[in-house]
């Protein structure tokens, strides 16, 4: 009887030990499941804050090239008064 209690005791003893590792174990994968959600939703957050930025920059390559385009239109009109205005002077002169 006594080999067999030490043999209950023995199986008894590795059982929990098994119980107490798979529990840790259990935690331990709950919460790297935990870390993998959080670093999920992190990634999802800096997705959509790149996309938003991204847009900003594009209106803002948008606006920057339309400024340029009424600039060049600007100068182009300016060139062409100045060059109307020294025709009319030299006009005047020959008068």
């Amino acid at each position: 009887m006594p080999m067999k209690i030490k043999n209950a005791l023995k199986y008894s003893a590795i059982g929990a030990s098994l119980a107490i590792l798979a529990g840790c174990a259990t935690v331990a994968e709950e919460d790297v499941r935990s870390m993998v959600n959080e670093a999920k939703a992190d990634a999802s957050e800096a997705r959509s804050i790149a996309e938003e930025a991204l847009a900003t920059a594009n209106e803002a390559h948008d606006t920057a090239r339309q400024a340029q385009a009424d600039a060049d239109a600007a100068l182009e009109a300016s060139q062409r008064n100045s060059e109307e205005i020294d025709r009319m002077f030299q006009k005047s002169m020959y008068k």
